[in-house]
């Protein structure tokens, strides 16, 4: 892997023994650079150029920190803050990205036909909760059979503990999982061990708390609206160039310095852009080049649910994306095992979805969808590889968004969860496993904040229980309480080589590396008699997978030519019968 010198336009670098800041503030009348060094403090004004882009060169070193004085009045964080150690509302600290040793100089990516992605949320995946403690997991996760490490956001929030989703740093890693350095070892470890590791970014809004961008220039729109409120400003003039550039310039970031081998763009269908060029295709283009220039492969994937192909289609019809979460996979197949009804799964709960998911891609092909009031879902997938649909059977969405953020562990009965892992691990698809899932976590994931502010602590606690009216869910956590946090944490004691859930996550991995990932990634399903067959490749398949969907249901004891390769049968009626040829 070729390396590339940072090349941020914005915030403070360190050039010839000195650091020049560059803040771009077209709002401010004066803007000066308080630095901080030991005990003493000082006040340099920085010059203003016609493009409302402000700059100071001063003797300074990294571990020094600042803050942006705006009118001689708030003294507030940079926009490009690589690190706050103080908190979103604390100074800015200088940080020198040459000074880390990188060890993977041979590194070239993973395929992206090889992704088997592990979700995790570093403050809750550890009792330790730091991205440090995390990498002594990373032999664990490579015996498991994972290809792909995805990191919940890591940039800056208000408090200890959050999702990262209401993060206000874009460029700066989150103190209380280690800081900047923290996520290089992570990340250098993850490279030696073969381990991808993909970032969760948030590019459709970002957080109240600490959030000063409007004091700096015109970041936010109302020209669109979001379920935040006012837009990012992609498309809106004056300022919406250099907005843009801001997030491309924030995706690139973590690729080169950081080394990161892709990123998943947080909820798309929110990020409002009515430019010729869409800004998720802009920034596809400057990461892909960036990716030639450093010879190894990186991938971008968008979370929608839309069931749509544009974001996936090659430039000039889409975006060029390496592929997008296909929540339809995982509705079914919850839908169908638990008898949920509420909210989004009323329009769930059908087997034959479950067939089209895995045949497809997703269900939903334009069809009325009752949860969005009949309107039409999705389009027809043609020319969408079945890769290029990232399925899982939990996420952090899917479980935290829960009232209760119970797992399918303690909600379906154990049986279920052996075919729904089959079903997920040998599709063609790409897998997303969330964490704990593979040795039967029963620690809930719930929605937790720690806010500072008195009147975001009550919003969030109140509109979390608004949130679940349609799900006629009593209790609702209190996001603020440290215990809802607590209770989120995995129970590693589970996670030992006797447990069978385990055992069987692994064999269905080593499966799917020997018979899915090799070969022509398509599938055939039916489903006939409470049974599900499933067919990989789909013309000339090399697997077949017949499991139960009610239990009690008789599966064929041997297949003609074919060995049966893995079974299971539960106590309560449920079975897998797999074989491979």
């Amino acid at each position: 892997m070729k390396t590339s010198a940072s090349q941020l336009q914005y915030g403070a670098s360190l050039r010839d023994g000195r650091v020049h800041f560059r803040v771009w503030a077209p709002n401010a009348k004066s803007l000066s650079i308080r630095l901080i060094q030991g005990s003493s403090q000082n006040d340099q004004p920085m010059q203003r150029d016609d493009r409302g882009e402000w700059t100071l060169e001063a003797d300074a070193h990294a571990g020094d920190r600042y803050f942006c004085v705006i009118n001689g009045e708030q003294a507030v964080p940079d926009p490009v803050s690589r690190f706050q150690p103080e908190g979103v509302h604390g100074p800015t600290e200088i940080v020198d990205p040459s000074q880390f040793q990188w060890s993977d100089e041979n590194w070239e990516g993973v395929d992206y036909d090889d992704y088997v992605i592990y979700e995790l949320h570093v403050g809750t995946f550890t009792p330790e909760g730091t991205l440090d403690a995390a990498i002594e997991k990373l032999p664990y996760l490579k015996a498991l059979g994972i290809t792909v490490v995805e990191l919940m956001p890591v940039n800056a929030f208000p408090g200890k503990h959050n999702w990262g989703y209401d993060g206000v740093g874009l460029y700066a890693v989150q103190e209380s999982y280690g800081g900047p350095e923290a996520l290089r070892r992570f990340v250098d470890a993850a490279h030696a061990h073969g381990l991808a590791v993909i970032l969760d970014v948030v590019y459709n809004h970002l957080g109240n708390e600490g959030n000063y961008l409007r004091m700096f220039g015109p970041y936010f729109t109302d020209h669109h609206k979001t379920p935040w409120g006012e837009a990012i400003n992609y498309d809106t003039t004056p300022g919406c160039e250099h907005v843009r550039r801001f997030v491309i310039d924030n995706a690139l970031y973590w690729i080169r310095e950081y080394h990161l081998d892709g990123l998943r763009l947080d909820a798309v269908q929110t990020i409002k852009d009515d430019s010729s060029k869409h800004v998720l295709q802009e920034l596809q283009e400057n990461v892909q080049t960036l990716a030639a220039e450093l010879g190894r492969k990186v991938c971008v994937i968008a979370e929608t649910d839309e069931n749509i192909s544009k974001y996936v289609r090659p430039f000039g019809s889409g975006y060029g994306l390496q592929g997008f979460w296909s929540d339809d996979f995982h509705h079914a197949i919850h839908a169908y095992f638990t008898g949920e009804r509420q909210g989004y799964y009323q329009d769930f709960g059908d087997p034959e979805q479950i067939v089209t998911a895995i045949r497809d891609g997703y269900a939903f092909q334009g069809q009325p969808f009752k949860f969005w009031k009949g309107t039409k879902r999705g389009e027809l997938p043609v020319n969408v590889q079945l890769p290029r649909n990232v399925i899982c059977t939990q996420n952090h969405d899917q479980v935290g968004n829960r009232a209760k953020g119970e797992r399918l562990t303690t909600l379906v009965p154990r049986g279920a969860r052996y075919v729904s892992a089959a079903l997920l691990l040998l599709a063609p698809h790409t897998p997303l496993l969330f964490m704990g899932q593979e040795y039967d976590e029963e620690h809930p994931f719930q929605f937790f904040t720690d806010y500072g502010d008195p009147v975001l602590q009550n919003a969030v606690s109140e509109g979390r229980r608004k949130e679940f009216e349609d799900f006629d869910f009593r209790e609702v956590p209190d996001p603020q309480d440290p215990e809802t946090f607590n209770r989120s944490r995995l129970d590693w004691s589970k996670a030992v080589d006797t447990n069978p859930m385990l055992r069987w996550y692994r064999e269905l991995l080593r499966l799917r590396k020997r018979y899915v990932t090799s070969g022509e990634r398509t599938a055939y399903a039916t489903y006939q008699d409470g049974v599900i067959t499933m067919m990989a490749p789909g013309d000339t398949p090399d697997l077949i997978l017949f499991a139960t969907l009610e239990p009690g249901r008789q599966l064929p004891a041997e297949e003609d030519g074919w060995n049966l390769t893995l079974k299971y049968k539960s106590e309560d009626g449920y079975q897998v019968r797999i074989f491979t040829r």
